[in-house]
């Protein structure tokens, strides 16, 4: 139908939903539900008394919520591992923070990715519902006077979409720096000198007669190395790459390239950033990412056309020494 109006595909929502199915199928109310109702009731009141704080427990009483709808024990954690995810969700913790050697939770990120409880950790469940239990207490004493039943079901389901976009915009970004480096090394290809490409790594010899190298790096994305003597190598350019052009964000991408960059400003020469300049102001840019030395408009780059292209290409072939 012909409109005067256009609106970007839901490619976006589309990925959101696929994650709520999965979420619908392993760690949201309903999956909760299902392992309390094969969970013997004696052992699930005694221990809900024994882990979740009483005055906690009243005030879910006066709002007509269940117990054990709140508060996590052992054996329904035995009988669904992946109901960790849950109360990780109730509680609003994402899972970068939740399973980190810091909280002492990295081992117990298998019950909620894999639905897998290792037996050397079945030992410790009531040490991880106690701890669990008192942060629920928490949440449910400090908006005591307005918990109602939809709060256990929506908490969750906010925290799923935070966690969703955070999701998201990982994947964005790890399409763009695929996109980019293949770009780059495509333009090193371009000019016939022999090279050797292992992996995420293109390496040749340059001008110079040094050994050269781009590839994909973990923080940051992408860096440009050149052997100085036999095994030893710098850095010549360390290269980030932000996915995502939505303006709110871009403070927040700028920012990131710079914690990037800073990471290695003690080993690199040169810091390039590629980020979607429309809309851009540079004096925010300059300001908040000072580390950076050149600019480029991650579209242009994406496209392989334009000024920015073009300028990023002839830099990258001077440190390449091509």
């Amino acid at each position: 139908m012909d409109s005067q109006f256009v609106l970007p595909p839901p490619v976006r929502q589309l990925y959101v939903h696929r994650m709520l199915v999965g979420a619908r199928e392993t760690i949201l109310h309903d999956v909760l539900l299902a392992a309390l109702g094969e969970v013997d009731p004696d052992v699930l009141s005694a221990e809900v008394q024994r882990y979740g704080p009483k005055v906690a427990r009243q005030v879910l009483q006066r709002a007509g919520v269940r117990n054990e709808l709140v508060f996590a024990t052992p054996a329904v954690i035995k009988q669904r591992p992946s109901t960790l995810g849950y109360y990780r969700l109730l509680l609003g913790i994402s899972q970068k923070v939740f399973y980190t050697t810091d909280t002492g939770l990295a081992p117990f990120k298998v019950l909620e990715t894999r639905n897998d409880l290792p037996k050397d950790l079945e030992s410790r469940l009531g040490d991880l519902c106690g701890t669990l239990d008192d942060a629920l207490g928490i949440l449910v004493m400090s908006v005591a006077g307005s918990f109602t039943p939809q709060d256990i079901d929506q908490l969750p389901l906010l925290m799923l979409g935070a966690q969703a976009d955070g999701s998201w915009r990982n994947r964005v970004g790890q399409r763009a720096t695929k996109a980019v480096f293949e770009a780059l090394t495509d333009v090193i290809k371009s000019k016939r000198r022999e090279y050797v490409e292992a992996g995420s790594s293109l390496t040749l010899v340059n001008s110079s007669g040094r050994e050269v190298s781009i590839a994909l790096a973990a923080d940051p994305d992408v860096v440009i190395t050149e052997e100085i003597t036999k095994g030893r190598k710098y850095i010549k350019v360390a290269i980030e790459i932000k996915g995502g052009a939505d303006k709110s964000n871009a403070h927040n991408r700028v920012g990131e390239a710079e914690k990037s960059h800073q990471k290695v400003r003690n080993t690199a020469q040169d810091f390039w950033t590629v980020i979607s300049l429309t809309g851009m102001d540079m004096d925010m840019l300059h300001r908040e990412s000072p580390s950076t030395k050149q600019w480029f408009d991650l579209s242009q780059i994406l496209e392989r056309r334009g000024p920015d292209w073009q300028r990023l290409s002839d830099h990258l072939l001077i440190a390449m020494g091509i």
